[in-house]
């Protein structure tokens, strides 16, 4: 870049880069289990459910509920919370229920430590002694799938059967040790067959890149229009053009999208070796400093496309420098807003101030970062594909973790999380969680967006003539089916460019050479590119 940029366009770069280095994948946070082999066999072919636990401790119901994991085995538990029996819980003795029980528990649920007896072992003991149900204890904070031995050829296990965590197990020892009364009611609330939120995050997606897109032409469309009109003047049989020098923008090269796609995999490795509450400090700062950055340029904009007198008043600050009143009022209000995010990230309504921040800091992203032609889309974004599928499916062959999901995640330890996705509740959802998009499922088909609909208001295309309007439809169908994919996996985390590509950049060069078009697209701009110096690009290797 060079030296004479002035100082905000470095720090807009520098907060672009640790943008653009976020996530690419999509998820549900859900309650979730580790998957055991199991055995089919009679009277062991449940299909494993999650399960709510509501519980009572001296008649007070308490304002959490545990959850929990049915067995391959035993009774099925109802789905109403209205049809469950709520009962008292008992300790087996022995802990681990391996043996015969030293008292019945007529009508009460059996709590077992995991020990080291197969689970049907256990339930046969905890049924025998008159239990209503058998929670067995887990060693560790997963869920893991009881199922059968081999020697459990015929099963008969008559009463409901599930796994809670250590925490869960702790929580309930502690009120039983204090002497009180503790009962629970078992239910297995069903999932919504279509997640209606998820149709939401992915019109908050598509509306991103496409605001982005056409954002010139809604806050200034006769600026907008004089500038097309001058580029596509100049435009060359090759495709050379001339961006205003005034601007903001960065033309990434082919150099620099596999330097840029390396970058984010020492960086995503960084951050799953040495994850930690600051570490995450830190994101979560510069993440605010780009949100209000990105805020800033969106409101200031549409306030001056109403009232153009507004940036004209203007007021001298020590080390700020000269600005306009109304720059340093929206500032003021975007600080507060990035403020009070940061403080209540924790709260259950953080998540529309994370999204309002995200989608600010990626409007303006693609603003300043172009792509210069369909060459430099395919390296990118072939990388990009190639990125993410590695670190969602192929890493836990290496790290034995999920290097993408777990960095996602954030630190466990202190709850703190990268806040670099879009996320919404599932309101629908009796299970609650969030669906998740990361920032780079958003961006990088949005660099390609953004260039289709710069390409067709030069050549003067209408709208069913261009590349817009099919890329952008190919973007939300590549979102429909990472979503397909998230709910046939019950809702394991999906590398969504995995389907996003192929129906964006494959789109694009399958409609390229359909209209005879794609020598030009893949050469546009190639003339100015390779007489550029290498700090005109973004990023230098």
């Amino acid at each position: 870049m060079p030296s004479s940029d002035p100082p905000r366009h470095r720090c807009s770069t520098a907060l672009l880069f640790l943008l653009l280095l976020g996530f690419s994948f999509a998820a549900a946070d859900d309650a979730s289990w580790t998957e055991d082999s199991t055995l089919e066999s009679p009277g062991c072919t449940n299909k494993f459910q999650m399960v709510k636990i509501l519980n009572w401790v001296d008649g007070v119901e308490s304002n959490d509920f545990l959850t929990g994991l049915t067995a391959q085995f035993g009774e099925s538990l109802p789905s109403d919370a209205g049809q469950g029996v709520r009962s008292p819980v008992a300790f087996v003795r022995p802990l681990d229920s391996c043996s015969n029980l030293s008292s019945r528990l007529d009508g009460s649920i059996a709590l077992s430590i995991r020990g080291n007896c197969a689970f049907t072992e256990k339930a046969k003991h905890a049924e025998a002694a008159g239990a209503s149900a058998l929670l067995v204890i887990n060693d560790k904070e997963d869920l893991d799938e009881m199922g059968c031995m081999e020697k459990d050829t015929s099963l008969n296990v008559s009463i409901p059967v599930l796994m809670i965590s250590k925490s869960s197990g702790d929580a309930l020892n502690k009120s039983m040790v204090d002497n009180k009364s503790v009962e629970l009611l078992l239910y297995a609330p069903s999932r919504p067959a279509v997640d209606l939120t998820a149709g939401l995050l992915l019109l908050m997606a598509v509306g991103t890149v496409v605001v982005a897109s056409l954002w010139s032409d809604l806050t200034d469309p006769d600026q907008a229009n004089e500038s097309y009109s001058i580029l596509a003047k100049e435009f060359t049989g090759v495709g050379t053009r001339k961006d205003d020098p005034e601007k903001e923008i960065l033309d990434i090269s082919v150099t620099g999208a596999v330097f840029f796609i390396v970058t984010a995999s020492i960086f995503l490795l960084l951050l799953f070796y040495f994850m930690s509450s600051w570490f995450v400090w830190v994101l979560t700062i510069f993440f605010c400093i780009g949100g209000m950055q990105g805020m800033h340029n969106i409101i200031t904009a549409v306030l001056l496309r109403k009232w153009r007198h507004l940036g004209r008043r203007s007021v001298k600050l020590p080390l700020l420098g000269t600005m306009s009143w109304m720059s340093l009022l929206v500032n003021i209000f975007c600080l507060a807003f990035a403020v009070f995010w940061f403080v209540k990230r924790h709260t259950s309504y953080a998540w529309a101030g994370q999204d309002i921040l995200g989608i600010c800091l990626m409007i303006t992203a693609l603003q300043v970062v172009r792509l210069p032609n369909i060459k430099v889309a395919t390296v990118l974004l072939c990388c990009a594909f190639v990125y993410d599928i590695f670190w969602v499916f192929i890493s836990p062959l290496i790290f034995h973790e999920s290097v993408m999901i777990v960095v996602a995640q954030g630190d466990s330890s202190s709850g703190e999380s990268i806040p670099m996705l879009l996320r919404i509740p599932r309101f629908f959802d009796p299970w609650g969680g969030y669906d998740m998009i990361g920032f780079g499922d958003i961006l990088f088909p949005g660099l390609l967006i953004s260039f289709a609909s710069r390409y067709d208001k030069i050549k003067k295309r209408v709208i069913s003539s261009g590349y817009f309007l099919w890329l952008t439809i190919g973007y939300g169908v590549g979102l429909l089916l990472t979503y397909l994919g998230l709910y046939l996996m019950d809702g394991h985390g999906q590398p969504a460019l995995l389907y996003i590509v192929p129906c964006t950049l494959g789109l694009a060069v399958i409609l390229g050479l359909v209209r005879g078009e794609l020598k030009e697209l893949w050469n546009y701009g190639i003339e100015e590119s390779e007489s550029n110096t290498p700090e005109d690009t973004l990023p230098v290797a």
